[in-house]
C-alpha cells in the first residue's frame, strides 16, 4: 500500500473538511457532545478558514492519499516558543487507521520540524480519546502538561499536551 504525501491544495479543501467529518464522528461521540463536534467541525474546517491557512506562512497542510484516495491529513504550525513546532491536526480515515498512515504522517511532519531549526514537535489531545493517545505514545510522544482551553460556544477543551524530540 503506497502512501503519497503532498501539501494540501485549495482544490482539496472540500475533502479535507468532509474527512474531517467522517473521523470525528468516529472518535468524538462517546468523548464530547454532538454539539462541540459541531462547533469545532464548523469553526475548524470551514472553506474560507482552511483556504486562509493555506496561504499563512508558517503553517503547513499535507494530505495522505492511497491509490489516489484521500486517506489522512495533518496540519502543523510553528509555535511562539523558539524550537518548537504544533502537530495540531492529524486525522485518518477510520478504514484505515492502524495501516502506518498516522506514522507516515508524523514522519513527514518531524522531519519539517527539523528543517525548520525545531528540536520538539508538540500536539494536544482530548484526556479521553484513548485511541489517540495510546497512537501517539506509539511514536514517541510523552505528555508534558495538562491544560483546559475555553474555546467558545460554552465548549472547552480538556487536553493533554503532549512531545517529543524531532
Amino acid at each position: 500500500m503506497p502512501i503519497a504525501i503532498a501539501p494540501v491544495s485549495a482544490n482539496d479543501v472540500e475533502v479535507i473538511a468532509a474527512l474531517a467529518r467522517v473521523v470525528w464522528q468516529d472518535a468524538y461521540p462517546a468523548i464530547i457532545t454532538q454539539a462541540q463536534i459541531d462547533y469545532m467541525l464548523a469553526q475548524r474546517y470551514a472553506a474560507p478558514r482552511l483556504l486562509e491557512e493555506l496561504a499563512t506562512p508558517g503553517l503547513w497542510w499535507d494530505r495522505a492519499t492511497v491509490d489516489g484516495t484521500l486517506a489522512g491529513f495533518a496540519a502543523t504550525q510553528l509555535t511562539a516558543t523558539p524550537g518548537e513546532m504544533k502537530l495540531d491536526k492529524l486525522y485518518v480515515d477510520p478504514a484505515r487507521q492502524r495501516l502506518g498512515l498516522g506514522g507516515a504522517l508524523i514522519a513527514h511532519v518531524a522531519a519539517r520540524a527539523r528543517r525548520e531549526g525545531c528540536a520538539t514537535l508538540i500536539l494536544a489531545v482530548n484526556k479521553q480519546n484513548a485511541r489517540a493517545i495510546a497512537a501517539y505514545r506509539k511514536h514517541g510522544f510523552t505528555v508534558r502538561e495538562s491544560v483546559r482551553v475555553d474555546i467558545g460556544g460554552g465548549f472547552v477543551m480538556d487536553d493533554f499536551i503532549m512531545e517529543r524530540s524531532v
